[in-house]
């Protein structure tokens, strides 16, 4: 019995032709391929042409569905998605368990592509989930594959071409009604992962929930039910502006304000995708689905002091594996999700993606004040900043936007393309009505400053709370506290000043709590070196390069002096403000 394969396709150069293989591998001779192309701007129509198919104008899945049955000669007919692959000796036994029922219309189960426990485990359960639904009426969807009678295609007027989404499973639906369905129970159907991944498994399982719920219930189900796009007939389909947002992961800073951005852009609906490794990737990850993980560069730290060629040796190491690691894995997530715009912190895989795939790229970070602004900073740290500015320089390149997150504002070398937005701090500093009380907050970037923490043990007479050495202890004066946001905002609130290195982010906070900061940067971070310096020129607190007990003395006897004065003139804004500017920015690329 001949069998018609028709595929729906619109830019699946990097699926079809697994797929494709798959097909003529099958002990399954009489067989046509019958692609349905929605107008690809890739290589999908000279790929099927390649391996001898037909090749039918498609359009939104059911109407390449539709058009593809129309065309097909065998009896019956095999609907596949193209991201698919058949296992081996799939054709033979799903036509044989469906001759063998009598059957009108039936699905196979699915397979993971991409293995994993996670991926193995929801698509078992969603068999099991489509088996049990089955029992109480015939439900399915066009990535399981539909296998059915050309002649009872033809007798229900094929798929409904007025559905935007579920037309596959009313047409399940409306030709079990005149014959026979089943999930059939041998044939298995591997079929990708690139949607869970995109949306990630929770999202995905409450689309999918939803719109069977509603089918169960007789109503019909729309893209706009469940926020499903296909990506062809641009203009004609409503789609979400879409954004590849990655950043750095060493520290919190960069994952506390990304996180603020993050979730602004997905509640004014914007579809986002996230990069992230290390620390900031552990923290996202327990605040959206979307976020995937990469491997990202890190700075050696020993007393206090980043150690150049420590740093350097570390990271070369992994780099030649961790670029073929993250730009694969990128480039294929990429590809799929087909982002209109790049939005890197301070990240360097994104750079180098937004360029591979000539998408618009938007720089925002604290960092580009290093090489975009005028200023000047003793000669002492000049080696300090030309590395720096180095490492900005590889970092980014050619981004069509810069936006500079800082609370000291040098003049710009550039006014046309980059421009300085205020810091964003999260809601919950914002909210806190802050008190002075007296202890001091110290809070560290790394835990290699133990001068610092002898030099706190000799002032018994002063409590210090102490974050950065990921412990909770007490030492006389001294309470170690380990990260927990709860606590650290209420620390934070009521502390008298604060001791911290260069950080900026933290400094931030302060600032917006109106507390001094004595500013003790890492040795050689250039970046830390120039926020703590306009902490200084600002009025704000004090810096150097280390700490003795006259600094410290020196300092409390002027905490007054440094309050008044951000009091009188640091200014903060709504973090809507500063979010309003960034999609103002995004916006003028897409």
């Amino acid at each position: 019995m001949k069998v018609s394969i028709v595929i729906p396709t619109y830019n699946e150069e990097e699926y079809l032709p697994n797929l494709l293989e798959s097909i003529q591998r099958q002990d399954y001779e009489d067989v046509e391929v019958i692609v349905a192309d929605a107008n690809s701007t890739d290589n999908t129509k000279k790929i099927a042409e390649e391996y001898k198919c037909i090749i039918v104008d498609g359009g939104l899945p059911g109407v390449g569905r539709n058009k593809g049955a129309k065309k097909a000669t065998g009896e019956l007919l095999l609907f596949l998605d193209a991201d698919s692959v058949l296992t081996d000796n799939y054709l033979k036994c799903a036509i044989d368990e469906f001759m063998q029922h009598n059957l009108g219309i039936a699905i196979t189960q699915i397979v993971p592509l991409e293995k994993g426990f996670i991926n193995e485990l929801s698509h078992e359960f969603a068999n099991y989930f489509t088996k049990q639904i089955s029992k109480r009426k015939p439900h399915g969807a066009g990535c399981y594959g539909i296998l059915t009678y050309k002649s009872l295609h033809e007798k229900v007027g094929g798929f409904d071409e007025k559905l935007d989404f579920g037309e596959d499973t009313d047409y399940i639906e409306r030709i079990a009604q005149i014959s026979r369905f089943k999930v059939l129970d041998t044939p298995r159907l591997l079929i990708s992962t690139r949607r869970l991944e995109e949306e990630g498994l929770k999202t995905l399982a409450i689309k999918y929930t939803k719109s069977t719920a509603k089918q169960l219930a007789g109503d019909k189900v729309t893209l706009d039910d469940v926020n499903y796009t296909f990506g062809h007939e641009k203009g004609k389909l409503k789609r979400n502006p879409r954004i590849l947002y990655s950043l750095c992961g060493e520290g919190l800073g960069h994952a506390i304000r990304s996180a603020i951005v993050i979730e602004y852009l997905i509640r004014n609906n914007y579809d986002v995708i996230v990069f992230a490794s290390d620390r900031a990737y552990q923290y996202l990850c327990t605040k959206f689905n979307n976020i995937h993980e990469i491997n990202g560069f890190n700075t050696v730290y020993e007393n206090n002091s980043v150690k150049n060629k420590k740093t350097f040796t570390h990271n070369m190491r992994d780099v030649p594996s961790d670029l073929q690691r993250n730009m694969s894995k990128m480039y294929k997530l990429a590809r799929e999700f087909k982002p209109d715009v790049v939005v890197s912190d301070f990240e360097f895989y994104a750079n180098l993606l937004s360029h591979i795939l000539n998408i618009p790229l938007v720089s925002l970070d604290n960092m580009h004040v290093i090489t975009d602004a005028k200023y000047k900073v003793s000669p002492k740290y000049m080696k300090d900043r030309i590395f720096a500015e180095a490492v900005v320089h590889a970092f980014i390149q050619k981004a069509k936007k810069t936006l500079i997150y800082s609370y000291f504002y040098p003049p710009l070398k550039d006014t046309k393309d980059t421009r300085y937005i205020k810091p964003l701090v999260r809601e919950e500093i914002k909210k806190l009505k802050p008190t002075q009380k007296d202890y001091i907050l110290v809070y560290q970037t790394s835990d290699s400053n133990e001068k610092l923490v002898e030099l706190l043990k000799k002032n018994s007479d002063i409590e210090f709370r102490i974050y950065g050495f990921h412990e909770d202890k007490r030492e006389g004066n001294l309470l170690f506290r380990a990260f927990t946001e709860e606590i650290l905002y209420k620390d934070l609130k009521d502390a008298r000043c604060v001791i911290a290195n260069g950080g900026f982010s933290f400094i931030t906070e302060a600032l917006e709590l109106k507390k001094p900061v004595l500013s003790i940067p890492v040795n050689k971070q250039f970046e830390q070196i120039l926020n703590a310096i306009y902490i200084d020129r600002l009025g704000y607190g004090e810096h150097h390069d280390m700490i003795t007990q006259n600094i410290l003395d020196n300092f409390l006897e002027n905490v007054d002096t440094y309050h008044e004065n951000i009091k009188q003139n640091y200014q903060t804004v709504p973090n809507s403000e500063i979010l309003e500017v960034i999609k103002d920015t995004i916006d003028s690329l897409i």
